[in-house]
């Protein structure tokens, strides 16, 4: 089963990947762990991703090679969930013609969806417990805006083909946990 899990920053979509990552047996591949990792390793400035801590994305090009290649690991074989990917509409297709490479895989497209009201509130008590620099206010609302501009036309492009799935994110993580099983036709049990 290969898994799209969708939605702007401060919806639970790591929380709810990991869960989801164990219960189904398939690796979660988040691509902002994967930046996060590399810019602890060389700084992004030398990379040229200095525009990540002020809240934009990641090239797409950088951001697809990444992909590919955990993608490429045997583990990826029976399935993955991809958290924070694609996040633009280029990515999107990429995914799709590499996706079709593989026996013409598809994907489920799981949207958590939260007032932003709320996001921001989860953010701000992130950046408190975390100290992450992408969790400041002008950088949050900066995300946001991003994500509205450019990562929400990637719901429009899987809803067209019926692939998306909405999820209510305000519950607790188990109940909306709960939620996303029911929406991949799996029981709590």
């Amino acid at each position: 089963m290969n898994i799209v899990l969708i939605g702007p920053p401060g919806v639970g979509k790591g929380t709810q990947s990991r869960r989801l990552s164990s219960r189904l047996g398939i690796p979660h591949i988040s691509t902002g762990d994967m930046l996060r990792a590399i810019a602890s390793e060389s700084g992004l400035a030398d990379l040229g991703l200095g525009n990540i801590d002020r809240g934009q994305l990641a090239p797409d090009q950088l951001v697809m090679r990444l992909v590919q290649a955990r993608l490429a690991k045997g583990d990826c074989d029976a399935g993955f969930l991809l958290d924070g990917f694609p996040r633009t509409v280029i990515q999107a297709e990429w995914l799709d013609r590499h996706l079709s490479n593989w026996d013409a895989r598809s994907v489920t497209v799981l949207e958590l969806v939260v007032p932003e009201s709320e996001l921001v509130a989860r953010l701000l008590r992130r950046a408190s417990i975390e100290n992450r620099p992408d969790d400041t206010p002008e950088t949050i609302r900066r995300r946001l805006h991003v994500f509205r501009s450019q990562t929400a036309p990637v719901i429009g492009y899987y809803a067209g083909r019926g692939l998306v799935r909405q999820i209510d994110g305000l519950g607790s993580a188990d109940e909306v946990f709960v939620e996303i099983l029911a929406a991949l036709g799996s029981s709590e049990s």
